[in-house]
């Protein structure tokens, strides 16, 4: 190991024991503080590259306990929470779909329509993700439906995880939907848990959103975020293969030679369509979205699509459960003990002197840069949004200017990081992108967002409200 090196690693270290041994500012606890200077030297050492997102969550997590910054329990709470087991189950249901064939025959159909090129993949996934997404409240779920879709598509086309120059065109499909996953959010009122609880949250301030009104809203900067989501990332991450002229009667012949459907890919068909459709009407059903998961992964255990062997063999859902469940959690007690509170006020506070656009514009785009530090988008939603909300209206912005901006932001925010959304996790454990390109490519397109619903979203707004 070089100077370099040693370097690296001894940063987040250092970074920890600094803001550690800072005296604690007013209106924080000494529990509070210390719990942020170990979250951020976490992040800040996968930043950097000094060690995986697993090895600093386990430092973490081993850290604040020892300490006695936070308690056992509560350190260790993520283990039980139902998004992070969703996520673990969706991906192991996932892998069904792909061992018995189903997820080959549906790449197959997708690349004999739309093969021609990677971009006609892309938008083929994006725009199948808008037109479902307000039937999913949860975009963990939506994620769960989609995955195995891209990965299917992405190992028919002969890409692969493991070999540096193949795995582009994977790397890009899968970013394109982690990203399409975020704004078509935006889109829609009841894509995304966050947003109906944002709406609450903006009723205290005399404001009636509905479905119709949300939709008019998000239209056009939403749509436009889409359409032109798979070119940018394509100029940003290039995936390696432009026209693809024979692939579409390539696949079409592969489809042919596959002959009729094996009973294995029934089976998940069946079981694949009644989730999903259990998803789309939990809530009218009070059904338990994470138990939908858990049901279908038991019938195909049952049924023999999946074998124990077939999970034992899925090492990196271990690894993903693991650091997710711990940053779930650390995030989940930087709220609870009100740092993200303290944090929200004291930097809304700073700008009572600027004009209500400079306000505005620099409201979103702070709310959007603390994403960085939450795990879920509901919990900031539930710490900052009120707060933020309540310093735009008071620095003349319009309330329902800031208050969609804000809204649509705790969408599209989601990107910035790969646990900025439970979502985002089945994609960054596919291992077609390193953990540097996902904090790379993911600050990248959440500014292309933010520009996008600054510029285009704020006249559209104001047109519509006005």
């Amino acid at each position: 190991m070089n100077a370099a090196d040693l370097a690296r690693r001894a940063l987040p270290f250092a970074i920890a024991i600094g803001i550690w041994f800072t005296p604690v500012p007013a209106g924080l606890t000494a529990q509070a503080w210390h719990l942020f200077a170990v979250f951020v030297a976490a992040i800040a050492s996968v930043l950097v590259g000094a060690f995986p997102l697993l090895t600093a969550a386990m430092i973490a997590v081993a850290v604040v306990v020892l300490t006695g910054t936070i308690t056992p329990a509560q350190a260790y709470s993520g283990f039980a929470n139902a998004s992070v087991l969703l996520v673990v189950v969706a991906f192991i249901v996932a892998q069904a779909v792909v061992k018995c064939g189903l997820g080959r025959r549906i790449s197959l159909l997708m690349v004999s329509r739309f093969g021609g090129s990677s971009l006609g993949l892309a938008y083929s996934i994006v725009f199948t993700d808008a037109f479902i997404a307000p039937a999913f409240p949860s975009n963990t779920a939506r994620a769960g439906v989609l995955f195995p879709i891209v990965l299917s598509v992405a190992q028919g086309a002969g890409s692969v995880p493991d070999d540096p120059r193949k795995r582009k065109l994977g790397g890009y499909l899968m970013f394109c939907t982690m990203a399409s996953l975020a704004v078509s959010s935006a889109l829609w009122m009841t894509a995304t848990s966050a947003n109906p609880i944002g709406v609450q949250v903006t009723k205290q301030f005399g404001l009636e959103i509905g479905f119709g009104s949300w939709l008019l809203a998000a239209c056009v900067p939403a749509l436009t975020a889409i359409v032109l989501l798979p070119w940018f990332v394509s100029k940003i991450f290039p995936p390696g293969v432009g026209k693809t002229p024979e692939a579409p009667k390539a696949a079409q012949a592969d489809l042919a030679g596959m002959g009729p459907m094996s009973r294995a890919e029934r089976i998940t068909a069946v079981v694949f369509v009644i989730m999903v459709a259990g998803w789309v009407f939990a809530d009218a059903l009070k059904l338990n979205v994470t138990s939908i998961a858990f049901a279908g992964l038991g019938a195909l255990l049952l049924l023999g699509v999946l074998t124990l062997q077939d999970i034992a063999d899925m090492g990196d859902t271990l690894v993903t459960f693991l650091w997710l469940a711990v940053l779930f959690a650390l995030s989940g007690q930087l709220n609870e003990l009100g740092f993200m509170g303290y944090a929200g006020e004291r930097l809304a506070a700073q700008l009572g002197s600027l004009s209500w656009p400079a306000t505005y514009v620099t409201l979103i785009a702070l709310y959007v840069a603390i994403h960085y530090l939450f795990v879920s988008q509901s919990s900031q939603v539930l710490a900052l949004l009120g707060v933020f909300l309540d310093v735009g209206i008071r620095g003349g912005v319009p309330a329902p200017l800031m208050a969609f901006g804000l809204l649509f932001a705790s969408s599209y925010f989601s990107a910035i990081t790969p646990q900025g959304g439970s979502q985002n996790i089945i994609f960054a454990a596919s291992g077609y992108l390193t953990q540097g390109e996902l904090y790379r490519l993911g600050l990248i397109i959440t500014l292309a967002f933010l520009a996008v619903f600054l510029l285009v979203g704020s006249p559209w707004v104001l047109f519509v409200t006005g």
